[in-house]
């Protein structure tokens, strides 16, 4: 008996440990299995390949446990040698494992970067919000990285969520679009700017204070020097902040996975997949 089938017998426990319950764990690995066959059946096939078929180092671990790993590293972010503790093998064979699979469910979720695919009959407004996270200091370009709001270096990704209600009336709400991740110093508009998000016609974008100035955007009012809001105004943006809190519910969401929310420890490069890939989890459970 391996190691997911244990743990799918206290359903509670798996929750709190990969952040989506087992039902959906054996959803995703229905489909993640025929894209690894195909991936492997390609890596094998190489003509850059030394080594013949069946030769080399095997994994003691099959594709339903490595899974497993990998969502419990991205729920808890523990280290490669409290993983391999856990499993039951090398701390330097961690990486090898789950590695691979981190693009391959990112071919399952498909968070778009930039056509933003939705039903207008469903979706009426989509809400733009930016997020940052403390990274490690990087050993060159520290500037770039600093966030001056988180007095901090981190990176930036801006996250597009639209709320609709189900059949039974519950509103909830779906991570459309994650933009690729930017160093902490970049502005939330200009990450707008260059993302050059698309979305169907006739759907509004909303978004908080820091898109002042951003193309088809509607904010909420500034306030002028010397100037005080009518109170026509003040209710318009009342209305705006309680319009749009779904978005920081969105993001909030994504972060019970503490490779999100914690310090993130891995390779700038990897940021934005890791976040598209949580985003994906996210709207499996609360989408």
């Amino acid at each position: 008996m391996n190691h997911a089938t244990r743990l799918k017998k206290s359903p509670q426990t798996f929750r709190r440990l990969t952040g989506i319950g087992p039902g959906e764990f054996t959803s995703l690995l229905s489909k993640l299995a025929p894209l690894y066959e195909a991936w492997n059946a390609e890596r094998l096939s190489k003509k850059t390949r030394q080594r013949k078929v069946g030769a080399g180092g095997k994994f003691h671990l099959d594709l339903e446990d490595r899974l497993l790993m990998l969502l419990i590293y991205y729920r808890c972010y523990i280290t490669d040698a409290f993983l391999g503790f856990l499993f039951q093998i090398d701390d330097s064979n961690v990486s090898r494992n789950i590695n691979p699979l981190m693009r391959l469910l990112a071919g399952i979720f498909r968070i778009p970067e930039k056509r933003i695919k939705v039903n207008r009959e469903e979706v009426e407004v989509l809400f733009f919000d930016g997020t940052e996270q403390r990274i490690q200091r990087p050993q060159s370009n520290q500037r770039q990285s600093y966030s001056g709001k988180k007095k901090a270096h981190t990176r930036k990704v801006q996250v597009v969520v639209s709320k609709r209600k189900d059949p039974s009336g519950i509103t909830k709400t779906k991570i459309e679009a994650v933009s690729k991740s930017f160093p902490g110093k970049v502005h939330d508009k200009r990450i707008y700017d260059e993302s050059r998000m698309y979305n169907p016609q006739g759907i509004r974008r909303r978004a908080d204070s820091g898109y002042q100035g951003a193309a088809a955007m509607e904010v909420p009012h500034k306030k002028l020097p010397k100037k005080e809001l009518t109170s026509e105004q003040k209710e318009e943006n009342r209305l705006h902040s309680s319009d749009r809190v779904c978005v920081e519910h969105g993001i909030g969401k994504m972060k019970i996975w503490r490779i999100l929310s914690d310090r993130f420890r891995n390779p700038p490069s990897i940021h934005g997949l890791i976040f598209k890939n949580i985003a994906g989890l996210s709207n499996l459970m609360f989408a």
